[in-house]
């Protein structure tokens, strides 16, 4: 993957983030918007990973540690790009980051009704644990 470049996102990057995520990943988050980033940015500027080809994203990530544990979120690559690596690069990269900050495990958000993510999530070592669930509260 020679020609793939893997960055911290930066705020100028958001816009563009924000069109990659509405073009290539599924599902929303509450936080899908210019002040949820700019919020993730400002707390944690290594947080947000890109992968460019050619100065064009074509992939994410969200590696979050917060001391605690370590949580991916909203890896999306894509549709043109993917089955090329993009999302095994930017998962190396995570868990390099996560290891360097001491981080023991990583646990991911995956959209139970999409079958691709599950495969590719499987294919780079994780597992569903079902005897967990994620409650949530909207504030």
């Amino acid at each position: 993957m020679s020609d793939l470049d893997i960055r911290y996102a930066v705020p100028a990057d958001i816009d563009a983030v924000l069109r990659f995520w509405r073009e290539s990943a599924e599902g929303t988050s509450i936080s899908d918007d210019h002040d949820g980033v700019a919020g993730l940015l400002a707390r944690d500027p290594e947080a947000l990973l890109l992968a460019e080809r050619d100065g064009a994203p074509v992939g994410t990530v969200i590696a979050g540690f917060d001391g605690w544990r370590c949580s991916v979120y909203r890896l999306a690559v894509h549709p043109g790009h993917r089955r090329q690596g993009v999302a095994t690069a930017l998962l190396e990269a995570v868990e390099e980051r996560f290891a360097a900050l001491g981080g023991r495990r990583a646990d991911a958000m995956v959209l139970e009704a999409n079958e691709r993510a599950r495969h590719a999530w499987a294919a780079s070592g994780y597992h569903r644990e079902d005897h967990w669930r994620r409650w949530v509260k909207p504030l």
